[in-house]
């Protein structure tokens, strides 16, 4: 089955790129996997203490992903995986691109806003010739009606 491969973070785009992946994946019987990177330094602390911290951005990360997951069984019959890895984001997206040979498209949200559409599309962007899979950008102010006509 092809998965598409979409990133969960904090940013307002995020919301376009998994309503995409979502309903992509639902016309086409492919899967959604949702990819959460905890940043290393987020843990420069006492082993104790990084571990608590680690184990609530871990907490964070899954009560975010059920709010999106939720919505893609109720609303779209896809039930996606929730994957969580620690790292830097460039490197943890294309490292688990490598390890699933599933993934077939990476989804990505672009931001809005004059500073441009964001770091992982910029740099994602400067090696797509060499990904082993397309990159589908969508745009982050694309209205809902917009989405669902074009997906």
């Amino acid at each position: 089955m092809r998965k598409f491969l979409v990133v969960l973070d904090d940013s307002r785009e995020c919301l376009n790129a998994m309503r995409f992946a979502a309903m992509r994946a639902a016309h086409s019987g492919g899967g959604v996997t949702v990819l959460s990177i905890i940043p290393p330094d987020e843990f420069n602390h006492w082993i104790g203490v990084g571990e608590i911290m680690r184990a609530e951005a871990r907490e964070r990360i899954e009560v975010h992903f059920e709010v999106f997951a939720k919505w893609m069984r109720d609303k779209q019959g896809v039930h996606p995986e929730l994957v969580i890895r620690e790292g830097e984001a460039l490197t943890e997206i294309i490292a688990h691109i490598n390890d699933d040979s599933e993934i077939g498209v990476l989804v990505l949200g672009a931001g809005t806003d004059n500073k441009g559409p964001g770091p992982l599309i910029t740099h994602l962007s400067r090696q797509a010739g060499t990904l082993p899979i397309p990159i589908t950008i969508v745009p982050g102010d694309l209205p809902k009606e917009r989405l669902e006509a074009i997906t």
